[in-house]
């Protein structure tokens, strides 16, 4: 199809081919009515919960007009819930429209958040073809391709490890060089790439301008707008399942900007964004020393954390940065408890509550409301205590209504909402974040900073993974670096901050030259 594009956006004179056109498209649901699997049914029956006696017509999405053209990459942003993931279900064709008229020109490869559709007990060498062959491609044609997706990736060793030892991020790594690298025509990425780290973004934008070159159009839904406005051509703005605006990316970004509240400082005493040394106390509330984590592949040693030393002092928030497979996942769940040292010596002081990306510990099939008091009770807190603070967590994860669906029709943004909001408001001595804030909108993060902050009243200390550098920046006192299972830099936030940012540049430069 070749129509003006002005036609369609007012934006661009010269004519485009247009591959993507949705001409008054929407998708609906009754409410008290769920199309769900045979295990909703049977937990549904046994809650034995009153179903609304009548139902009514909700439309998720509604009177969508927009166009995508060959050559380009579009962006969509938009808060959590807006309707950005049901968009990118009904150009992949898992979803049909209820009602309007949809037309897709090629073939789409979907990436619907990190590690989607991987298996857990198989390495990451076989979810390659698992992935591929559900993708329609041969065997044969992703042979071709697996050394390349491999070196893309940059897993080493452990592309033949089991995905279930992967961190967030790697998953990321491996799930986007599959997509890219098996020929789509259409290549969707919804906030596939928010668990990557900085130079591995920067790789990524490339690739996807080399797609768009070769074949029609990549999709991406992020949540941060410096990454849209730097990478896209254009971007959509969805609010509350409507397009608010179509158009270039720093005058959409400009818009929807403006339309985030600012957050009245509160009274009470908090943490300063200028980190002071007056808040630090000399109580040690975390001590590592000479810690050590290894595991073995095809009888050779591997050390996910090797000598690691520091300390955490009372009314700290730490930052853990690093790239993706550099040990950060690990020394969180050693933390936790989840692993433990194989040498050195560890000491943590006080009760731990852990968000190890989002969603961790939800059950799918149960609604956010039954998830909150699950999540409470896995954390070894009596039905009471949560039930007095169950108000408090529904309010600031914003999510309404959609408390009473079953998370497994949250987008990874609603999820990161809610694990925050539960791990939060119950208080604990210690809280570690490990790359739980990444699909979070921008008024949600401001939210999720300043919680932290309030949290310092009661807390000890608080532990950040993430791959933000300004959320870092912004809210930590202090940045622990970590590259290939040891510290490669601690210190003051902003100054370990500028020396990772510094070591990332570098590497891009030799890598130009090589």
């Amino acid at each position: 199809m070749l129509l003006t594009s002005k036609h369609i956006n007012n934006e661009i004179d010269e004519p485009k081919e247009i591959v993507l056109d949705a001409k008054n498209i929407g998708v609906s649901f009754h409410s008290g009515y769920r199309t769900d699997d045979y295990k909703s049914h049977m937990i549904n029956f046994f809650k034995k919960k009153k179903e609304a006696k009548d139902s009514k017509v909700v439309w998720p999405l509604r009177s969508i007009n927009i166009a995508g053209y060959k050559g380009e990459i579009l962006g969509i942003i938009g808060s959590n819930g807006s309707g950005k993931t049901t968009l990118c279900k009904l150009i992949s064709g898992i979803l049909h429209p209820d009602e309007g008229k949809l037309d897709v020109d090629g073939k789409v490869s979907a990436l619907f958040s990190l590690g989607m559709g991987f298996k857990k007990e198989l390495t990451g060498r076989e979810n390659v073809y698992l992935n591929g062959m559900m993708l329609g491609i041969e065997k044969k044609k992703i042979s071709e391709y697996i050394d390349d997706i491999h070196d893309f990736a940059e897993l080493g060793a452990f592309m033949d490890r089991p995905m279930k030892y992967y961190s967030s991020g790697m998953k990321a790594r491996l799930g986007f060089s599959v997509a890219a690298h098996l020929e789509p025509e259409i290549l969707i990425l919804d906030e596939a790439l928010n668990t990557g780290d900085m130079a591995f973004g920067r790789k990524a934008a490339a690739k996807m301008k080399d797609l768009v070159s070769k074949a029609k159009m990549v999709i991406l839904v992020t949540h941060s707008l410096r990454y849209a406005r730097k990478n896209c051509d254009r971007l959509i703005w969805l609010d509350k399942g409507v397009v608010r605006e179509v158009g270039k990316p720093k005058d959409v970004i400009k818009s929807y900007k403006a339309t985030i509240p600012e957050r009245k400082p509160k009274k009470r005493k908090k943490l300063e964004l200028k980190k002071t040394n007056t808040e630090i106390k000399n109580s040690i509330v975390v001590k590592a020393e000479n810690v050590s984590v290894s595991y073995r592949m095809k009888k050779e040693v591997h050390w996910a954390l090797k000598n690691v030393s520091f300390e955490i002092k009372e009314g700290e928030v730490v930052g853990i940065i690093g790239h993706n497979g550099a040990g950060k996942s690990t020394l969180c769940k050693m933390l936790t408890k989840i692993l433990a040292p194989e040498s050195g010596m560890l000491e943590v002081n006080g009760d731990t509550t852990a968000l190890l990306g989002y969603g961790t510990g939800f059950n799918s099939q149960l609604t956010g409301e039954d998830n909150i008091y699950l999540n409470g009770m896995l954390l070894g807190l009596p039905k009471k205590r949560v039930e007095q603070d169950y108000d408090k967590i529904v309010d600031f994860s914003d999510l309404g209504s959609s408390i009473r669906k079953p998370v497994k029709s949250y987008s990874s943004g609603m999820r990161a909402r809610l694990g925050f909001s539960i791990a939060a408001t119950l208080q604990p001595d210690i809280f570690i974040i490990d790359e739980a804030l990444s699909t979070g909108d921008a008024e949600f993060k401001q939210k999720a900073s300043e919680k932290i902050q309030e949290m310092m009243e009661n807390a000890k200390a608080v532990i950040i993974v993430s791959h933000s550098m300004r959320f870092v920046e912004q809210v930590c006192t202090r940045a622990i670096w970590m590259e290939k299972g040891q510290v490669r830099g601690d210190g003051d936030a902003e100054e370990i901050v500028k020396q990772y940012r510094e070591d990332v540049n570098a590497q891009r430069e030799r890598a130009k030259k090589e």
